[in-house]
């Protein structure tokens, strides 16, 4: 496993291996740089890292768009977050799922503190007047935006009161003015919890907003840990080394020593404490028309390195990080779970093309023999691990299938959905459920209650087949024998065919 210590580390990476595009053609911060970074996910091209970018020609100040995106590359679709988190770039969907359930057999390693003379993210420092948000080419990243979002794929970092838990994670957050974001904090999501423990002492929440982190901590961010676990300790053990981290200047909280820029000070805990925030494209693949007041995040200081990089997701229909990261993060830890629970599945996976709003669940094959239930019984069981704890809030439909198909490939997925499940009998319902807010089928009641039905689609055959009548899928390896398959894919390009 190679553990990537830096941003530029990261893009060194993905220079090697042609899924990086320097652009160094001017390009305007107000709108053209979301453009470009939308449109490269709809070609999956590579990764564009903007060197010249309109009214901050001479700061060297940079962006990188789509850090986490997929790419056109045959065989390492998934090289950004492979190479992320430690893995080859032609890392399967399945390898790094076992990679990220693996981590948990082993024991949580805390980041190590270093000195801060050793730090990059302290090469420049602002504090007190110096305080400027707007010193870095934020960009402006869709026309419907409710203003300039500066953290779109950075990791906020808080801790509990008695500084028991430190909780790492990623949230939305928008420019109010030179020193002043506004912030979207669902509570409850564990950034919302422990703005909670502040509110209930009358205290401001401190917090580190680091960007350009190494390239595994935004997927640890996004990864639903239990309540009270800490990310930093869990990627320690992922990599077998400890995350180093140095002293923040005005609050008490760790900052992950090469961040490219990093903003600290306090969060409001009051509703008299309040600045518009919104609306944005999100994930579910439509813009969120939820501009509102939200909590304000005063800044005490700025941190940065020399020519800064600063990452950049724009959000919207899939593919992007919002799927990307989100998905598997939650997928590895809703399959850690499901293991844990004695549940023979194979694998877990989130469909990236249904903007992460279908869970796709393995079970082994021979999982009718294990248990000696029905499959409606076996789904019972997995909708009742994982729609009720955290890892399962964003989580509206699940597809159930035999791991006979590969999950990760969505041709395989919807061929399986639409001919195991029963039109009629084919779902499991789990009502009033606790549910993300942000899917536009949701009635005005299920989103203020945070609470919705939701559903498994049973495509498990087991059950229903003896051994002898068991469907066998018509494909290539399947139907002809092995001497035949050889020679056909052994003169493939004898045929006229190109590879």
């Amino acid at each position: 496993m190679k553990h990537l210590r830096s941003l530029r580390e990261f893009i060194e990476e993905l220079k090697k291996i042609d899924d990086l595009q320097p652009i160094d053609l001017e390009v305007d911060w107000n709108l053209e740089i979301g453009a470009i970074i939308r449109h490269s996910y709809d070609l999956r091209a590579p990764a564009p890292l903007f060197n010249n970018i309109k009214d901050y020609e001479k700061t060297g100040f940079r962006i990188l768009g789509a850090p986490g995106a997929l790419s056109a590359q045959k065989e390492r679709q998934l090289c950004r977050m492979a190479l992320a988190l430690g893995l080859p770039a032609n890392a399967s969907g399945q390898q790094i799922m076992e990679a990220l359930v693996a981590a948990h057999e082993r024991k949580p390693l805390p980041p190590k503190m270093i000195d801060a003379s050793k730090a990059p993210c302290k090469e420049n420092i602002q504090i007190g007047d110096e305080i400027d948000l707007f010193s870095f080419p934020t960009p402006m990243i869709h026309g419907n935006d409710g203003g300039r979002y500066l953290q779109t794929y950075g990791i906020n970092i808080v801790a509990t009161p008695d500084g028991n838990w430190t909780n790492w994670s990623v949230n939305r957050m928008m420019i109010v003015d030179n020193s002043r974001l506004s912030c979207l904090i669902p509570p409850l999501q564990h950034l919302g919890i422990i703005r909670a423990k502040w509110a209930a002492l009358h205290k401001p929440m401190p917090i580190v907003l680091a960007l350009g982190v190494e390239p595994a901590i935004p997927f640890v961010g996004a990864m639903p840990l239990p309540e009270g676990v800490d990310e930093s300790h869990y990627l320690g053990a992922h990599f077998g080394e400890p995350l180093e981290v140095v002293k923040a200047e005005t609050v008490d909280l760790p900052v992950p020593a090469t961040a490219e820029i990093v903003i600290e000070g306090h969060i409001s805990v009051t509703d008299q404490d309040l600045a518009m925030e919104g609306p944005m494209n999100e994930y579910p693949g439509y813009n969120a028309h939820d501009a509102s007041p939200k909590p304000v995040f005063h800044v005490s200081a700025i941190t940065y390195r020399n020519n800064a990089i600063l990452p950049v997701v724009a959000a919207g229909p899939p593919v992007e990080e919002d799927h990307t990261a989100t998905g598997t993060m939650h997928a590895a830890e809703i399959l850690y779970n499901l293991r844990q629970a004695g549940l023979p599945v194979s694998s877990c996976w989130f469909s990236f093309e249904s903007a992460n709003h279908w869970l796709i669940i393995a079970a082994k094959s021979n999982w009718h023999e294990q248990l000696a239930i029905h499959s409606k019984d076996l789904a019972q069981k997995i909708g009742e691990i994982v729609f009720t704890g955290k890892t399962g809030f964003g989580v509206p439909k699940i597809l159930l299938v035999e791991d006979d198909i590969d999950i990760t490939d969505i041709n395989q997925v919807v061929w399986a959905f639409s001919t195991r499940a029963h039109p009629s009998h084919g779902e499991i319902y789990f009502p009033a459920e606790p549910n993300a807010i942000l899917f536009v089928y949701l009635d005005p009641t299920e989103r203020s209650t945070y609470k919705a039905t939701k559903v498994i689609h049973n495509c498990l055959l087991a059950d229903r087949f003896s051994k002898e009548e068991m469907p066998v899928k018509g494909s290539f390896e399947n139907g002809w024998p092995l001497d035949i398959q050889q020679k056909v894919l052994r003169q493939w390009e004898r045929y006229g065919y190109h590879t």
